[in-house]
């Protein structure tokens, strides 16, 4: 899978290297006669000014479309059309419009008729850089971009894998049940270490998936990331501390530890929930029922993500990572910003007490859910075989 993806980005971008784009022929008529000497051709538009016979330039194929421009085009700047020969780009389209309103900019400025009005107008120009330093943290800059970027990207792979594998453990119990396969290990194996064993099984699958990207995330910073930044040295300082915290191997391997231990603890947690709805069910169709007492959490988990984000200290955001439903969505999505360690310290706390918790319920009602054929139980006899002894 790790290679699949990486060939599913780097695929794209030898095609985009390798292969260009026909140039694209545009027959210009211009009426209002100041607008066709202007149009500046590039690598995939050139720009052919011919007579004004509109019928006879769409009769001609050798022109991929025709540029029509009105006579009061610097009035009424949506006084030009495009005739095309099959569908249009967007990339072409862009690139005239731009064309268009710069020239029409220019015409407009020189009608005030003061001397150097574009020179003026780009001295005055102001492009504010605004470094952000934390108080907090003796002012070390931070780049709220990328912690948006990372914060996002990582609180949606914890949603994918809990949502997953979690769904993986419910469906294979279902498959034992429905085979009877469950009743014979059991005479051997006491049903809640059945369960765990699942459980334990199926977690291990993902967390090597999680353990080999991380070889392959970290590999990346420690070797490839300085030819990037060396290759950009005279970039963007904004973009320059970007790829510094990116090559930072201490940062990005602190970010994978937190998240396979968030990955663990949500797993782990959910993971329970679905092995009592499989164990208690004959089919996926009566589990698609059940399974929405642990989708539901995930989703909005995911879905508070966004929002904790553009505020990460906010009370919403601290509840919501703290929370042992939401917390491995939505703390993943916090700690890209450096939120304090005591309150990381305490959602891992509170997510594996509450998974503690959580299978010992979750074993009692597999206990007797994996003997139990033909019936849905409801949400009320669940409770009840949890109240078992």
């Amino acid at each position: 899978m790790p290679l699949f993806m990486v060939g599913l980005m780097v695929i794209p971008a030898l095609i985009a290297v390798f292969s260009s784009p026909d140039k694209q022929k545009i027959a210009v008529i211009d009426h209002s006669g100041i607008m066709a000497s202007r149009l500046q051709n590039n690598d995939d538009v050139s720009f052919i000014p011919v007579e004004n016979n509109l019928d006879k330039a769409k009769a001609d194929e050798d022109y991929r479309g025709v540029l029509e421009i009105g006579k009061d085009i610097v009035a009424n700047p949506a006084d030009v059309r495009l005739y095309t020969h099959g569908p249009s780009s967007m990339m072409v389209e862009g690139f005239i419009s731009g064309q268009l309103e710069s020239n029409i900019e220019s015409i407009r400025l020189a009608g005030y008729n003061i001397d150097n009005l574009e020179q003026i107008l780009k001295s005055v120009h102001a492009d504010v850089k605004l470094s952000t330093m934390r108080i907090d943290k003796e002012d070390e800059e931070t780049s709220s971009g990328l912690s948006y970027g990372m914060g996002m990207a990582m609180a949606f792979i914890l949603y994918m894998i809990i949502l997953m594998y979690g769904q993986m453990v419910m469906t294979s119990i279902i498959e034992e049940k429905n085979n009877r396969v469950l009743e014979i290990v059991v005479s051997s194996v006491k049903p809640a270490t059945l369960m765990a064993g699942k459980i334990l099984g199926v977690g291990l699958v993902a967390l090597t998936q999680i353990l080999v990207w991380a070889v392959i995330v970290l590999a990346f910073t420690v070797w490839g990331m300085p030819l990037i930044i060396s290759s950009v040295a005279g970039a963007d300082a904004d973009f320059a501390a970007v790829l510094s915290q990116l090559g930072n191997a201490g940062y990005v391997a602190m970010l994978f530890v937190y998240m396979i231990l968030f990955l663990i603890g949500g797993y782990l947690f959910y993971a329970s929930i679905y092995a009592a709805i499989g164990s208690a069910v004959d089919n996926i169709q009566d589990a698609s029922q059940l399974q929405m007492v642990a989708v539901l959490p995930i989703i909005i988990g995911f879905i508070l993500a966004p929002s904790v984000i553009n505020d990460p200290m906010s009370t919403v955001a601290f509840w919501g990572s703290i929370v042992p439903f939401t917390s491995p969505m939505v703390m993943m999505a916090r700690i890209p910003f450096g939120i304090p360690a005591w309150e990381i310290i305490l959602s891992l706390v509170l997510l594996y007490a509450a998974f503690m918790a959580l299978i010992w319920v979750a074993a009692k009602i597999y206990r007797v859910g994996i003997f139990m054929y033909g019936k849905k139980p409801t949400f009320g006899e669940l409770i009840r075989w949890a109240r078992y002894k």
